[in-house]
């Protein structure tokens, strides 16, 4: 099983989302062809209703610890409730360049 293939799973065991993307957004940066080491999550679920963005992403880090621990680099995350996806007209926010570990 790849990491996306784990991430996707837990995270659709732990929220029952009906909306999910895992983005492995590995080629955008300066890590080896095929990494699975930077990703993007957009999640859509209620159980995200009455919780703060802090809470959210918590919620988040918490199902996917061993992940974070060992294989994950960089995880950007996007959590909303269906009212808020909806209102988004159902897109997710692009991420960054890489600034390649720099900030200048």
């Amino acid at each position: 099983m790849t990491i996306q293939q784990s991430i996707e799973r837990k995270l659709q065991a732990g929220f029952t989302p009906v909306h999910l993307e895992v983005v492995n957004e590995s080629f955008m940066h300066n890590v080896p062809e095929g990494s699975e080491s930077h990703f993007k999550v957009v999640i859509v679920s209620d159980e995200f209703g009455g919780k703060r963005l802090i809470g959210r992403h918590r919620a988040v880090n918490q199902v996917l610890a061993d992940e974070l621990t060992n294989d994950i680099h960089a995880l950007a995350i996007h959590t909303y409730t269906q009212e808020e996806w909806n209102t988004l007209q159902q897109q997710s926010p692009d991420s960054p360049n890489c600034l390649g570990g720099s900030k200048s």
